[in-house]
């Protein structure tokens, strides 16, 4: 009789002892998730912080390289000269004050396609050129150029109203024996494009 109590307690003792892994089994959790929960409780676990988003920058225009003028606003060019405009082309006086005009409706010039003119006027002490642009509404820029390469940026004028003409003018150093007409003159567009360009020609300042 004690054996089969004993033998009994055997059975019992060794389902106790195998309980905890066959209750644990069927819920038990895979290593991985152990680990993850592991890993949360400790507060060690790898964070995906959010991507910082930089907001994009609006595009700044650049600005306008051509000046509006009123009609008939006199322009200080420097070097005692003054420009203006008027509907019907450019005027300009120098240091001696005598009256300059060079029109845009006469037909002297093709306002269909780009184009740029040059008159100058200068002594020992330094020469003024200036000229119309035309031809387009997208003026960028107009430079003169001697034979060594140097270059000269002029300043552009235009009427209100996006017109297809305007006005330009420099100032270079001293005239040559051609009055500083020897400089060759481009006209650029906003992006940079040369649309037109006029070489240099010996003939007396103050002509063209």
């Amino acid at each position: 009789m004690k054996k089969y109590w004993l033998a009994a307690a055997g059975v019992v003792a060794a389902v106790a002892i195998a309980a905890p892994s066959a209750v644990g089994a069927p819920t038990g959790t895979s290593p991985t998730s152990t680990a993850s929960t592991t890993s949360v409780a400790t507060g060690t676990a790898a964070r995906t912080e959010p991507a910082k988003v930089t907001p994009a920058k609006a595009a700044v225009p650049a600005p306008n390289p051509v000046r509006t003028v009123r009609p008939g606003e006199r322009v200080d060019a420097g070097g005692g000269f003054t420009v203006w405009l008027t509907r019907d082309g450019k005027h300009w006086t120098g240091p001696d004050d005598y009256e300059n005009f060079r029109s845009v409706v006469d037909g002297n010039i093709d306002r269909s396609e780009p184009g740029v003119s040059h008159q100058s006027q200068g002594d020992a002490t330094g020469t003024f050129h200036s000229g119309l642009y035309y031809g387009t509404r997208e003026a960028g820029r107009v430079e003169l150029s001697d034979t060594e390469g140097h270059k000269t940026v002029a300043t552009l004028i235009a009427l209100p109203g996006r017109p297809d003409w305007g006005v330009w003018y420099a100032h270079t150093g001293p005239a040559g024996g051609n009055g500083g007409s020897g400089l060759g003159v481009t006209l650029y567009d906003r992006a940079g494009k040369p649309l037109a360009e006029l070489p240099g020609f010996e003939f007396p300042a103050g002509r063209g």
